[in-house]
């Protein structure tokens, strides 16, 4: 199967997509943050480098994050394809991720770009609510995902809450700079001709089209 790079604004279902092709197909889900974490947690130099940065909340070098993906990435070894996800996030992080799949001669994949009306982006974000104890997520707009009684986990009993910037004017905020720092990614890849575009409108529907984009480049997949 292709490894896949998903660019999305934040709220346009890149972890749903990414669970549902983890379920059925295998595919490894590289999120930078879960990386980084991972990484950290091992005692070695590398380790202890990041995990000193995420404690003092500084940033991460791209050089550190680009170590802690390949690490990973040799790890999975040939067996299994794998989705990037939150990398690249610039330009520079595209052609290091370039140069990294030619260190290590494997193939960088497609990249699918998944994009959501903005109304419904509002809906998703602003209806957001996170449950303090589990992490469960619901959406007060989303009928499928309103908790049962209001503000009350159905997993675990615990009190849901709203993250501060999930508001309208930091949502916009979020937005601008994402395409601000994104486009010229769109447009890099898409002069590479690997770039593929999903409305990430309806998750099911997102799913059948990478579906469909997989099988047309020969990926075999049921």
């Amino acid at each position: 199967m292709k490894n896949l790079i998903l660019l999305a604004v934040q709220g346009a279902g890149k972890g749903t997509l990414a669970k549902a092709l983890n379920e059925k197909y295998g595919y490894v889900h590289i999120s930078t943050g879960d990386i980084l974490r991972e990484r950290a947690s091992i005692d070695d130099e590398t380790g202890r480098e990041i995990k000193k940065l995420i404690d003092k909340g500084l940033f991460v070098s791209d050089d550190l994050i680009f170590k802690a993906i390949e690490d990973k990435i040799k790890n999975i070894g040939n067996s299994k394809a794998y989705i990037m996800d939150g990398c690249p996030r610039n330009l520079e992080q595209a052609k290091m991720y370039d140069a990294m799949v030619e260190r290590l001669n494997i193939d960088g994949g497609i990249v699918i770009n998944m994009t959501i009306p903005e109304e419904l982006l509002l809906k998703r974000i602003t209806g957001r609510r996170m449950c303090k104890n589990c992490g469960t997520i619901y959406n007060i707009f989303n009928e499928k995902l309103t908790p049962k009684v209001d503000n009350v986990c159905d997993k675990c009993g615990g009190q849901l809450y709203q993250r501060a910037d999930d508001n309208p004017d930091a949502l916009k905020t979020r937005v601008e700079t994402y395409f601000k720092v994104t486009s010229p990614v769109i447009d890099y890849y898409k002069n590479k001709g690997i770039l593929y575009e999903v409305d990430s409108t309806d998750s099911e529907e997102t799913i059948k089209s990478v579906e469909n984009i997989l099988k047309t480049l020969g990926d075999k997949i049921d």
